[in-house]
């Protein structure tokens, strides 16, 4: 046992076997200087696991924050409801979580954040062009693949298809 210490731990053991089985041989980014640029960041472990693995940190807003981030993707987001009752019942859904977000105690001494409730009327106003934009695409697909079906020549089966195919 020339070279090594006379006692290692268990994990040290466990690390200098993978060292000579050559575990640690051509990972990703050898060779290369650590990214230091956020270190002075206190949670710059946390970004940069969340970029890592694509999460969405959305869910982890406060709630008057993540009301303010809905709101800010209306009537956008709506686009794809198909009826006006539906996009209402959306928006008075909204309107009813704000107001129990506001009933919500304050916490600490900074003033309370409040997300402020929409008009349903106004946001179905909204909503209205751009469901129609996105229907007139939807017609202009289907006719786009229409046409492309109707051009592509209508092959007759084979004799030995037509043969079976009559029982």
């Amino acid at each position: 046992m020339a070279g090594q210490p006379y006692w290692e731990s268990a994990v040290e053991k466990q690390i200098r076997e993978a060292q000579e089985r050559g575990d640690f041989d051509n990972l990703p980014g050898a060779g290369k200087p650590l990214d230091l640029s956020d270190s002075d960041d206190p949670d710059w472990w946390v970004k940069r696991f969340a970029q890592r693995e694509k999460l969405d940190l959305g869910g982890a807003l406060p709630g008057a924050l993540a009301l303010r981030k809905e709101a800010a993707g209306y009537p956008e987001s709506l686009v794809d409801v198909r009826t006006e009752a539906q996009v209402r019942e959306i928006v008075e859904d909204y309107n009813k979580r704000v107001l129990a977000d506001r009933l919500r105690p304050a916490v600490g001494n900074l003033p309370p954040l409040l997300a402020k409730t929409l008009d349903v009327d106004e946001m179905v106003e909204r909503w209205r062009p751009l469901r129609e934009e996105r229907e007139a695409e939807q017609r202009r697909a289907r006719a786009d693949r229409e046409a492309a079906h109707a051009a592509t020549p209508q092959t007759r089966p084979s004799w030995w298809a037509r043969l079976f195919h009559r029982g």
